[in-house]
C-alpha cells in the first residue's frame, strides 16, 4: 500500500529532505498536501518534481498566480491554509514546519486522526500535556522524527518500561562547543551558523549553537517517553554517531548509531513499524573513536533553563520557548549579540508567574505575548 504523506514546512531543511525520502521510494510513498510559507522560488522546484493536491503559502495574495500556473493544483494560505494541509487525507502529516505556529495545525491532524511524524519540536514543548493527552485520546500515533528521539524510539521498542533505568539524549554541542563562556562574548551570526556535524535549518543552527534546541529535546522526551525527569540524561558527543541511548536496570546500556543524515530517521517514521532499505551507511571500520563528555551546566545555560522549566511544569515551558523564538529572531537579524540570546531567555522566564495546568487559550496567549518585543 502506498502511503500518501502530507508536510508542514515543505521549503525548509526537514521538508526537503522528506522530498529525498518520498522521490527515492515512489513505490511506497506519495505526496499529498503541502506548506511552503513564504518560499515560493523553493515551492516552484518542488512543484516541478511533485503534484500534490494541496499546497498552502503564508501570503494570500500569492495564491491567485499559483492557481493560473498550476491549475490541476488547489492553493490555500495563511493560519486557515495550515490547518487544510493538517487535516487533508493522508496517512501521515509531517510537522516540520518551525516554531509553535506547529502547534494548531498539529492539534487538528490529530483531531482528524491522522498519525504525526513530529518534527516540529516546539509543539511539545509549549504544549506537551495537552497534545499528548489528545493524542491519546483519538488512538493517534506521535512518531518522533528528530535523530535522538528516533534513536531513542527505537531502541525502546518492545522493551519493559519498568526496566529503563535512564535515557541519554547525546549531544554534538553545536558551532561553539570548544569555546569557553568568555569567548562567546565575539562570536558572529556566521560563526553559529557554522554547525559541525549537521545541515540544518538557521533557527535550529542557533538553537543548537546554544543548546536550546537539547533542552527542547528534553521536554520533548518527557512527553514522549513518559519517564521521570531524573531519568532523562544528557551528554556530550562530538561525533554525533550515536544519536541516543537507552540505559536499563541491569546496566546494560543499548545504542542507535547512524550518519548525520536526517533522512534515516525521516524514512523511518514513514515506513514505522517497518524499514527500507537506505544507501549511505554507516562503516564502523572507518570510525577512529567515540567521545563522551559530562554536560556543564554552567557552560551551556540554556540547557539548564529546560531542566528548570520541565521541573517547574505548567507554563514556564511555553514562555521559555516564546522567548527562545523571539531572541533567536533578533540574533539573526543582526539586533542582539549572541549571549544576549541566553539573557532574554532567563529574564523573561524569572518574570513569569507561572500556571500550573493551563488550556490551550493560556498558552497561545502566552506565547503571543513572550514571542513579542514587549517593550
Amino acid at each position: 500500500m502506498i502511503k500518501t504523506i502530507s508536510i508542514l514546512g515543505v521549503t525548509g531543511s526537514i521538508g526537503t529532505q522528506a522530498l529525498d525520502v518520498i522521490k527515492n521510494n515512489p513505490e511506497h510513498f506519495k505526496l499529498g498536501a503541502i506548506s511552503a510559507g513564504r518560499n515560493l522560488s523553493k515551492l516552484h522546484e518542488i512543484l516541478a518534481d511533485f503534484k500534490p493536491a494541496l499546497v498552502s503559502v503564508q501570503d494570500g495574495n500569492a495564491v491567485s498566480g499559483l492557481k493560473a500556473q498550476y491549475p490541476h493544483i488547489e492553493f490555500t494560505s495563511g493560519d486557515e491554509g495550515l490547518i487544510d494541509v493538517a487535516t487533508f487525507d493522508s496517512s501521515l502529516l509531517l510537522t516540520a514546519i518551525l516554531g509553535s505556529v506547529g502547534l494548531k495545525p498539529t492539534l487538528a491532524a490529530i483531531d482528524s486522526g491522522i498519525d504525526i511524524a513530529l518534527a516540529n519540536k516546539e509543539t511539545l514543548v509549549a504544549a506537551g500535556d495537552i497534545v499528548m493527552e489528545r493524542a491519546r485520546a483519538k488512538n493517534v500515533q506521535i512518531i518522533p522524527v528528530d535523530s535522538e528521539h528516533s534513536a531513542l524510539f527505537q531502541c525502546l521498542k518492545g522493551e519493559n518500561e519498568k526496566e529503563i533505568s535512564n535515557i541519554i539524549i547525546t549531544a554534538s554541542g553545536g558551532s561553539f562547543r570548544d569555546l569557553t563562556r568568555a569567548d562567546l562574548g565575539n562570536v558572529t551570526l556566521k560563526d553559529a551558523l557554522n554547525h559541525p556535524n549537521w545541515s540544518m535549518g538557521q533557527k535550529i543552527t542557533i538553537d543548537s549553537a546554544t543548546m536550546m534546541n537539547k533542552g527542547f529535546e528534553v521536554i520533548e522526551a518527557k512527553h514522549l517517553f513518559d519517564v521521570e525527569i531524573g531519568q532523562i540524561k544528557t551528554l556530550l558527543h562530538k561525533e554525533s554517531i550515536i544519536h541516543s541511548m537507552v540505559e536499563f536496570i541491569d546496566n546494560s546500556i543499548m545504542a542507535q548509531l547512524g550518519n548525520s543524515d536526517m533522512r534515516t530517521a525521516i524514512q523511518y517514521a514513514f515506513t514505522h513499524p517497518e524499514r527500507l532499505h537506505k544507501n549511505n551507511p554507516l562503516s564502523l571500520s572507518e570510525l577512529s573513536q567515540l567521545n563522551f563528555k559530562p554536560m556543564d551546566f554552567d557552560r551551556f545555560k540554556m540547557l539548564k533553563f529546560a531542566y528548570d522549566a520541565l521541573e517547574a511544569g505548567g507554563t514556564l515551558s511555553t514562555v521559555m520557548n516564546a522567548a527562545n523564538e523571539y531572541a533567536v529572531g533578533e540574533f539573526l537579524q543582526g539586533r542582539i549579540s549572541f549571549l544576549e540570546i541566553e539573557e532574554i531567555v532567563e529574564s523573561r522566564m524569572l518574570q513569569h508567574e507561572n500556571i500550573q495546568n493551563p488550556d490551550l487559550e493560556t498558552i497561545l496567549s502566552l506565547d503571543a505575548r513572550y514571542k513579542s518585543n514587549m517593550r
